[in-house]
């Protein structure tokens, strides 16, 4: 018997991908034969057409699978697939069927799947495919992955298991900052355990998880690096620069592991960001290369200087999307999560009856 764990979370950008495939490793290190599957594809490499999620394609690299793709993602979940689903052109229960028929030559001969929800937990509602509907086709019991700021996010964190119901295995915290250790240990957990809410772990934010480098930002936005610096430092947030020098100094001092973006021709705030040691690079937009004096100055602060030829708007809306979809995912990313998750989770109990009888730790790679 097949024993599967659906992979959600309550939100975008929680680390599901890392968390799900990092699960696999750690259940095939027990012995186990082990599937993956994402039935809808979200993390599309462009909006039309057929286009594949990223994920599946790590997938099928990190476990070694030789399925397909069309069986491991059989509904291409892009802006051109849920206008046709909303002007009545897709039918969900044919593609409930096709899921369904993936999903089981998928699963033959495996003792282990695991299967990865789709953005969030409400996504694929247009077609009877949210997470909770796809954990009730498959059988599947959940795991919830949930990020945690401050107090009030419980209140999303129990809507979310209600509405995945009995099938909920269990919670786990992920890129939980330092300061909110001992709250969620102290009161939260036990908060919610009380509620029936078993909490599998509290994972720690992890720097080289959380953002993406400036290399990774260049690319994207297919700029031209003006400095010599080092382009590996992390970013995690952006900054639009629209404000005048003093104030933004004031602003940008505050501030860490950001990019300034703003225009080529503002000399005058790209000096100023380079007295703020939490602005990481520089992104100027419009074409416009800023005076060698700037450029000098950004060499002798080390902070690299990325010229592209958008509007600011455009490389904000670019920018953002590569940290939100997380871009750094890759060999290296799973393998530090898998690490996390031993330390950090318990792991053995969510495999439960999947794990190999003979409780071996050898792996099968």
């Amino acid at each position: 018997m097949t024993k599967t764990i659906l992979v959600t979370a309550t939100e975008e950008s929680t680390g599901k991908t890392a968390v799900a495939l990092a699960l696999a490793r750690l259940a095939k290190e027990r012995g186990l034969s082990v599937g993956y599957m994402k039935p809808k594809g979200t993390r599309l490499q462009s909006n039309v057409g057929k286009t594949l999620d990223e994920d599946p394609m790590l997938a099928r690299e990190l476990l070694d699978l030789d399925a397909e793709m069309h069986e491991l993602e059989p509904v291409v979940y892009s802006p051109t697939f849920i206008e046709s689903a909303i002007r009545g052109r897709e039918d969900p229960d044919e593609l409930r069927e096709q899921v369904r028929e993936s999903f089981e030559s998928l699963a033959a001969d495996k003792d282990l799947m695991v299967v990865e929800g789709g953005g969030e937990l409400t996504t694929g509602g247009i077609v009877d495919l949210t997470d909770p509907e796809v954990a009730d086709l498959f059988d599947a019991e959940v795991l919830l992955i949930s990020k945690y700021g401050q107090a009030g996010d419980v209140d999303d964190l129990l809507a979310a298991a209600n509405d995945v119901g009995d099938r909920l295995a269990g919670v786990l915290f992920n890129a939980v900052e330092n300061a909110n250790f001992d709250p969620l240990e102290t009161d939260v957990v036990p908060f919610l355990e009380g509620r029936g809410v078993p909490v599998i772990g509290v994972v720690p934010r992890e720097r080289d998880l959380a953002g993406v480098t400036v290399e990774d930002i260049a690319a994207e936005l297919n700029a031209d690096v003006l400095t010599n610096a080092d382009t590996d430092a992390f970013v995690e947030r952006f900054l639009v620069g629209a404000m005048s020098g003093d104030s933004a100094l004031r602003h940008l001092r505050r501030t860490k592991d950001a990019a300034l973006i703003t225009g080529g021709d503002r000399p005058d705030l790209q000096t100023v960001a380079l007295e703020a040691p939490g602005v990481k690079c520089l992104i100027l937009t419009g074409g416009f290369r800023p005076p060698g004096a700037v450029v000098g100055k950004a060499e002798e602060k080390g902070v690299p200087v990325l010229l592209v030829q958008t509007d600011t708007l455009t490389a904000v809306e670019r920018a953002e999307d590569v940290v939100r979809s997380g871009r750094t995912r890759n060999a290296e990313t799973v393998e530090r999560m898998r690490e996390l998750l031993h330390d950090h989770a318990d792991v053995d109990s969510l495999l439960g009856d999947a794990a190999a009888t003979d409780g071996s730790e050898e792996s099968e790679e």
